[in-house]
């Protein structure tokens, strides 16, 4: 409080109907790095109320809502360029295309979420279609190199050439409406056949070794490379 004089202070009381017993926090950093620090201080403030028994949250109290209006490029500071929010095909709003050269960043992207209860249930967006705009994307805005583009989405821009109608969509994850239903906060705990961080199926035991009968109906042979051990250095 010490940065505040006393006028601003009246003007935080006024503003805020701020009383004794009321904690203000301020975060002084970007947008995007302020909202992220002050939700996650939100939430741990919640669950601090509710292992002291102040406030208590319902599991079946059904909350949804639609996240809309993302910004279609982030900053990234270490490689001091622009990166896709969402990904780079994301269609931008538009009447927001006059500020795709000179403010990236004010640009909002045609892509969603949707949430129930704090957890993302599933989330989509509009495409571009136009090769013009996705070039531009490419090369102006994420600054990939031409020959880059050329051959990661030279096949892409060119369909898109001969004429592509607007498209989009979206995804739901059924695991997740699951974990809420069953009021646990982990989709490991109801997942029908969960997977170990390497990949393996604790409940069939897969992936398992093939037989050699198996590998001669689908024609694969397995061949292992020889490495070469370097040389030993004579000894001095």
């Amino acid at each position: 409080m010490k940065f505040f004089s006393d006028a601003e202070k009246a003007a935080l009381t006024a503003k805020l109907g701020i009383v004794d017993g009321d904690m203000i926090f301020f975060a002084a950093a970007s947008w995007d790095k302020a909202c992220a620090i002050l939700g996650r201080v939100r939430l741990d403030a919640a669950q601090l109320l509710v292992k002291r028994g102040k406030l208590t949250i319902r599991h079946d109290d059904w909350k949804f809502l639609w996240v809309v209006d993302f910004p279609l490029m982030s900053y990234d500071e270490e490689s001091g360029r622009y990166v896709a929010t969402h990904h780079p095909f994301t269609s931008p709003v538009p009447e927001d295309l006059q500020y795709l050269d000179s403010d990236p960043k004010r640009v909002r992207g045609q892509h969603y979420d949707a949430v129930l209860n704090g957890m993302e249930l599933g989330g989509g967006s509009i495409r571009i279609h136009q090769p013009a705009l996705q070039r531009k994307v490419f090369e102006d805005v994420l600054k990939i190199p031409v020959d880059v583009v050329e051959s990661r989405f030279g096949y892409m821009l060119k369909a898109f050439s001969y004429g592509a109608p607007p498209h989009g969509g979206i995804a739901f994850g059924l695991d997740r409406m699951c974990a809420l239903l069953c009021g646990t906060t982990s989709i490991r705990d109801v997942i029908a056949f969960p997977k170990t961080q390497k990949g393996q199926c604790l409940m069939t035991q897969s992936p398992t070794p093939v037989t050699a009968k198996q590998l001669k109906e689908l024609h694969i042979a397995t061949v292992i490379p020889q490495i070469d051990k370097p040389a030993e250095k004579p000894a001095s």
